[in-house]
């Protein structure tokens, strides 16, 4: 990639600027690998397969305290592997802030140069292709485009990258909880009253049922008690033998 006049990272100490350059992407080409006659729809989907991505995780900004040290994320994935891969770190999508280069698999990145403040601390040896860094002390000046990009020669010198904002504040700003705490004690209240609503409602309903039942045992009883005593049908009275002329 052709350079571009160096700029510095704003708001540090002496000495920091460094060479940059303009991101770029290697150009697309349609090449018949078996017959010139294959559509170039085919061989589209054949050089997606193998695409090398860059990816700064799920989150694309993230806010640091004034003076701390905050880590941008960066990973790589390609499905062919890597030789001789070229990675840099720009601000602002100018200013070259890291720059590396990893061989193959089996070793691990070497640094061609750097900021003084940002440190690497990625790997990709193990699992993941990290490349991620650190950028320590940051300042107000800091604030801005971090653009992690990838150029693997082993996939003909496909490029690619991923950017990541960076926020820097004097204070952070603690999330207020109260209302969280309200809503979840109302909603809890709630289902406390409707609970203990249905046990009442139980209690209730069993208290009337035994009442009911009582009721019943009693006008029954009673109703056997008036029959014997008025010689209805069915009492004693009527079982006694009628008096003789």
């Amino acid at each position: 990639m052709p350079e571009i006049p160096g700029h510095r990272l704003q708001g540090g100490a002496g000495g920091r600027s460094l060479p940059t350059a303009h991101l770029g992407q290697a150009p697309a080409t349609c090449i018949s690998l078996t017959h010139p006659l294959h559509s170039c729809s085919r061989l589209h989907v054949f050089a997606i397969a193998f695409a090398l991505e860059v990816s700064v995780g799920k989150t694309t900004t993230v806010t640091a305290l004034n003076n701390s040290n905050v880590l941008l994320p960066c990973v790589f994935t390609t499905c062919i592997g890597f030789q001789d891969l070229v990675f840099t770190w720009y601000f602002n999508s100018t200013e070259l802030i890291y720059h590396g280069k990893i061989k193959n698999k089996a070793t691990e990145p070497t640094r061609i140069s750097s900021n003084p403040r940002v440190e690497f601390v990625g790997s990709t040896t193990k699992k993941e292709n990290n490349i991620s860094i650190v950028l320590n002390s940051v300042e107000f000046s800091d604030a801005g485009k971090y653009t992690c990009h990838v150029k693997n020669p082993k996939e003909k010198n496909a490029q690619h990258n991923a950017t990541i904002i960076l926020s820097v504040v004097h204070k952070m700003v603690e999330t207020d909880s109260t209302v969280t705490l309200i809503i979840v004690g109302v909603v809890g209240g709630l289902i406390g009253l409707l609970i203990l609503f249905m046990l009442i409602k139980r209690v209730v309903l069993f208290i009337i049922k035994k009442t009911q039942d009582g009721k019943k045992e009693c006008l029954v009883s009673s109703s056997g008690n008036d029959n014997t005593e008025n010689g209805l049908a069915g009492s004693k009275a009527e079982q006694k033998a009628p008096p003789k002329a």
